[in-house]
């Protein structure tokens, strides 16, 4: 994706420390951070494309590649992991026609996210759709939310 770099520039080009700042804005208009605005900025602003790189991939708020229009998060943090986490996802992969190594669904409608730990573990095993909790989750209980969440977005 092609991404006019130049109203970025205007915005930050005299201010230190704003990569993270970019990477927001970057993200925010194209929906994830695309390889070659990296690469633009890096060029542009004389800061080696592997220091936005690292902030992007430290950071887990940015996005490398695409993401579906609904977001699917699947906690994996022990309470979740001991609860069944892993049957969820199974779960979801299946409904969502999504893969851990494809997690973006063809269609563009689905991405299935795993984190490290949502920080509601007496709730667990947690799945968030759209950032809304759903908890104490069997993989049926999350194949009829997700069907809700298709049914609502006429998918």
């Amino acid at each position: 994706m092609k991404v006019d770099i130049q109203p970025f520039l205007e915005r930050y080009r005299d201010t230190e420390g704003n990569i993270i700042t970019l990477l927001q804005d970057i993200q925010q208009k194209c929906g994830y951070i695309p390889e070659q605005a990296v690469f633009d900025l890096a060029d542009a602003l004389d800061i080696p494309a592997s220091q936005f790189f690292g902030v992007a991939t430290f950071y887990t708020q940015f996005h490398l590649a695409p993401r579906g229009e609904n977001i699917v998060t699947a906690c994996c943090g022990t309470a979740c992991h001991v609860r069944g986490a892993e049957r969820l996802i199974r779960a979801a992969e299946r409904e969502l026609g999504v893969t851990e190594a494809e997690p973006t669904s063809a269609d563009g409608k689905f991405t299935l996210e795993r984190v490290a730990c949502l920080g509601t573990c007496s709730l667990a095993p947690v799945v968030l759709l759209n950032g809304s909790v759903n908890a104490k989750l069997s993989p049926d209980k999350l194949r009829k939310a997700i069907a809700r969440l298709k049914e609502m977005n006429n998918v």
